[in-house]
């Protein structure tokens, strides 16, 4: 794997439907499986800094528990406020069964 990558998990370590917070030495980001598809997103809500991986997923949405503001976490987009700005996808590659997060530039 590229430099630019560094390993974060294994795909068995998150299950369809389910997130899981990990900690890189740029800060916290989350990984959500979508229907056997990985997105990650930072674990911090652009509204006043929720812990997005500890709040609730449903389909490919998830909900910050402080306030309520949820996202797609495939696109980052905000779809529900208070939030205003979106989140910034990490960039993910799978290679066998690692899952492997782009290093911030």
């Amino acid at each position: 794997m590229s430099e630019d990558f560094v390993r974060v998990a294994d795909t068995s370590e998150i299950p369809p439907g389910s997130m899981k917070v990990l900690k890189l030495a740029s800060g916290e980001i989350f990984i959500a499986n979508i229907d056997g598809s990985f997105f990650a997103l930072p674990n911090k809500c652009t509204h006043v800094g929720g812990p997005l991986g500890r709040g609730r997923l449903t389909g490919s949405v998830v909900q910050c528990p402080w306030h309520g503001s949820k996202f797609d976490v495939r696109t980052g987009a905000v779809v529900q406020g208070p939030a205003a700005r979106p989140e910034i996808p990490i960039e993910l590659k799978i290679e066998n069964t690692s899952i492997w997060a782009k290093k911030p530039v």
